[in-house]
């Protein structure tokens, strides 16, 4: 009989109760056990785990997902273990299990909530259905730097975006009961900076203001806090000179206290003992006591608690009652998820993988996060009752294992769709298909392949290249310092323009690249990022009309690395460049004196301008924007305000558009970003249709940091813009007064 029959268990005691009743039970060491996650993932149980499994001296098991040993582990826990507690089971499910959704940021393209929130209840069904009750996703760092590999896995530059879509990625892993069958707990990752790295080196130093970190950095998380995600991760980055894993201020001061989060806090993979490589700590015993201290609950992969908690009690260093805190904050999410009352996972009782909802899902979310960059003369969509034939190049064209995208541990390139084949299974009946994929890899810089390339070029009637990253390029400790496309693929787009068909360029990515040396010799250019296994259908959707592409950028796309960090929401500075004070410095005269060269803030070889702007997406159909209006000239503190717009579609082909909302706080206690995103809403356009869009403001949402981290709206002017970017021009003003 198993030793959970000894906790109590009727539904009308609280979870509370239950936790306080088994720790009141547990001695020290199965304590320390609790706070402990060990790495699985062979193909059986090792002696030496089945025997720390039954001295209760596991609390979680990392990347095990052969839902039959996953099974006897929990057997092992519950039934030969003195008390009987299951384990969790964690996985990096990011952006999917064994159907692979898009990229976190090519999802965040999507600016849908409602597509996210569906693609990870599709993932958590299916980790559900082997075993795992726990992924280390969303991942929430606001990132403006694309040299940064984990860009790929963020969802963008903006706080406002990623609190909204990072909310929905919660509660689609979550559900709105964390012991429903298919749900998973969710965590909250990387707390916090780490999205800021130096240089856009993985794990590098982050130093950012506190003003800065409350006003950008720290907001999604906040807001997925408030949301109820179950658990947090702790940064590996050291954050203005103390590690976050051991960064008191943060994991206790701001998140325990001010914020009242009462979940559950896993460090990253040995980022306790990694403490001791920053220079932070001496050996890995005052690591796991400055681990302590910041409240981090449960130790991943490494051992410093294992090997030295007890020790750190005995010398009184740690007090019982601290761990009986953060023990308490594990069995709460054990209980939280039912697992005393099922620790078992019975497969049948799942949705089936990869079944034809999942990928429906896995479809509309690749069509729903492509951007749309470019689309001279309408090239797009292509008809294919007036074509004859289309070439399709590239080394990513018929590539299923590189569109999956980074960090893909449980989906399989034998179930993606390629472009090629999706393209062949949509028209190849009555067009031809000129396949070449002319370049081995997306790095090669062999040539050899061009020549069969352009002759298939030649004989078709439109031309679709895909090009890009692939998966490797981008994910964690994968950054580059250059970020253009890769090996020879620019010079592959440039061989085949030279036949004189329209182009179209698809890409496949893992972060903004620079292509501004692509532009001129494509007609269309489709951002696919990684579209995950059902890309080829999403993407042969878009580019024949069956579906018109809405997508929007999540961040800012740069002219050149140099311009890196480049996002829209900066402030104004001293001396803001404008169109008329900005210029190239091939224009200067020879010999110029230095008070002709503009004194603003620019690059004399870029300009200040980015290549593509925060929020820029084209549609199929020709969106204007008129008519804005606010309901009140001025309002007091504590108001809310309409601002409201008209949305037409002057083009031939109906569009879906996302409509933004963007304020800026003319004067602040400090200094406040040129423009802030405040909300969005998507509308559909029919041929000549005018929509009238109206926001409601509250001036709570005004709010930011002052200089003493008072969080207030101060009353002032401010200017409002409705528009299809962060670059919308029509604006109007008001005022908050107290």
């Amino acid at each position: 009989m198993s030793a959970i029959t000894n906790i109590t268990s009727t539904a009308q005691v609280s979870i509370e109760k239950r936790v306080a009743e088994l720790i009141s039970q547990m001695g020290l060491d199965e304590k320390i056990g609790q706070m402990s996650q060990l790495q699985g993932g062979g193909n059986s149980i090792p002696h030496d785990l089945a025997e720390s499994l039954r001295a209760s001296r596991v609390g979680s098991i990392l990347n095990e997902v052969n839902v039959d040993i996953i099974n006897e582990m929990q057997r092992i826990c519950v039934e030969e273990s003195r008390l009987g507690i299951p384990l969790l089971i964690g996985r990096d499910v990011i952006h999917g299990f064994k159907t692979i959704f898009p990229i976190p940021l090519g999802q965040a393209a999507s600016w849908d909530p409602d597509i996210i929130e569906a693609g990870a209840r599709v993932s958590a069904n299916e980790a559900a259905s082997a075993g795992v009750n726990w992924t280390f996703a969303p991942m929430i760092d606001i990132t403006r730097d694309p040299r940064w590999g984990r860009i790929a896995e963020s969802l963008g530059e903006d706080p406002y975006l990623c609190g909204v879509l990072g909310t929905a990625m919660v509660k689609g892993f979550q559900s709105n009961d964390l012991s429903k069958p298919g749900s998973i707990a969710a965590c909250a990752k990387h707390f916090a900076g780490y999205g800021a790295a130096e240089g856009g080196r993985d794990y590098n130093t982050a130093n950012i203001p506190e003003n800065e970190m409350r006003n950008v950095h720290l907001r999604p998380f906040k807001r997925v806090a408030e949301a109820g995600v179950a658990s947090f991760m702790s940064a590996f980055c050291d954050l203005n000179g103390v590690p976050a894993t051991g960064n008191t201020w943060l994991m206790d001061d701001l998140l325990r206290k001010e914020w009242g989060y009462q979940g559950m806090v896993v460090s990253d993979w040995e980022s306790i003992v990694e403490m001791s490589v920053h220079g932070f700590t001496h050996d890995d015993e005052e690591a796991a006591y400055e681990a302590v201290m910041a409240g981090i609950d449960m130790e991943m992969a490494s051992s410093s608690y294992h090997d030295h908690l007890e020790d750190l009690v005995a010398q009184d260093k740690v007090s019982i009652e601290q761990i009986d805190t953060m023990v308490a904050r594990v069995l709460k999410l054990k209980f939280e998820l039912g697992l005393f009352e099922k620790p078992y996972t019975d497969p049948d009782e799942h949705v089936a993988l990869l079944d034809k909802s999942a990928l429906k899902a896995a479809k509309q979310a690749a069509v729903m996060s492509c951007v749309l960059l470019k689309n001279e003369r309408h090239v797009l969509p292509l008809s294919h009752a007036d074509l004859g034939s289309v070439a399709v190049i590239g080394p990513l064209a018929d590539d299923g294992y590189e569109q999956l995208g980074t960090w893909v541990f449980d989906g399989e390139a034998q179930h993606s769709v390629t472009c090629k084949q999706a393209i062949e299974e949509m028209i190849g009946r009555t067009v031809d298909i000129n396949y070449v994929k002319a370049l081995d890899t997306t790095r090669s810089h062999n040539d050899d392949g061009f020549e069969e390339a352009v002759a298939a070029a030649n004989k078709s009637d439109a031309v679709i290249v895909v090009v890009g990253e692939e998966s490797f390029m981008s994910g964690e400790a994968h950054s580059r310092a250059d970020i253009d496309l890769p090996g020879h693929q620019a010079e592959l787009i440039k061989a085949v323009a030279s036949a004189g068909k329209p182009v179209v360029v698809v890409i496949m990515a893992g972060r903004p690249l620079t292509i501004g040396n692509i532009l001129d010799h494509a007609d269309a250019v489709l951002y696919a990022w990684h579209p995950g296994t059902m890309g080829g259908p999403a993407i042969a959707d878009l580019l024949f009309g069956i579906e018109s592409p809405s997508g929007k950028l999540p961040v800012t796309f740069p002219k050149m690395v140099g311009q890196v960090p480049i996002f829209y929401s900066h402030k104004n500075t001293g001396r803001p460049a404008t169109d008329h004070t900005c210029f190239n410095m091939e224009e200067v005269e020879p010999r110029a004196s230095q008070t002709s060269l503009g004194m603003t803030s620019f690059h004399l070889d870029a300009g200040y301008k980015p290549l593509f702007p925060f929020g820029f997406g084209l549609t199929y159909g020709d969106i204007k924007y008129v008519k804005i209006t606010t309901s009140h000239r001025s309002i007091s503190l504590g108001e809310t305000m309409d601002i409201a717009a008209d949305v037409v579609n002057t083009g031939s082909r109906a569009a879906e558009e996302i409509v933004q909302l963007y304020v800026r706080d003319l004067v602040g206690n400090v200094t406040r970003p040129v423009k802030e995103l405040r909300g969005f809403k998507r509308v559909s356009l029919k041929p000549g249709e005018r929509k009238r869009i109206s926001f409601s403001l509250h001036t709570d949402e005004l709010a930011f940091y002052n200089r003493k981290m008072e969080h207030v709206t101060e009353p002032g002017r401010f200017h409002v813009w409705i528009g299809g970017s962060s670059d919308a021009e029509l604006w109007a003003d008001f005022e908050i007064h107290s």
